[in-house]
């Protein structure tokens, strides 16, 4: 079960969880500093960026035995074009990872955990 707080940066409220044993910052509350209106948007194209995927991938082969680097390939080549769209459920879907978790609702938000949200 995930134990959730709030953590205050500069006047802004960012949203936490445990998750066994481990800290996840959202980034969703990040995010929607640079764009209030549809902060999964900045989520989705930072995402896209290869240099991000890279860090991902990385960060998933150190720490989650399940990651699925067979699935990850692919997504990497493509990452960075044009035509590349990468969403926080899509990469969880694909890979197994369990550095992001997406949840969903009206108290919805992605969050990282803090290897991966504070880089």
């Amino acid at each position: 079960m995930a134990k959730k707080s709030d953590i205050i940066v500069k006047d802004i409220t960012i949203r936490t969880m445990k998750v066994n044993g481990s800290d996840y910052i959202c980034i969703t509350d990040i995010a929607r500093q640079k764009n209030a209106e549809e902060p999964k948007d900045v989520v989705k194209n930072w995402m896209r960026q290869k240099n991000t995927l890279e860090y991902l991938g990385l960060w998933e082969k150190l720490h989650n035995p399940q990651f699925k680097g067979v699935e990850f390939d692919p997504l990497l080549s493509q990452a960075g074009s044009n035509s590349f769209t990468m969403s926080p459920t899509r990469w969880i879907e694909l890979t197994a990872a369990i550095g992001i978790i997406s949840t969903t609702g009206r108290n919805g938000g992605t969050y990282a955990i803090t290897d991966i949200s504070t880089s």
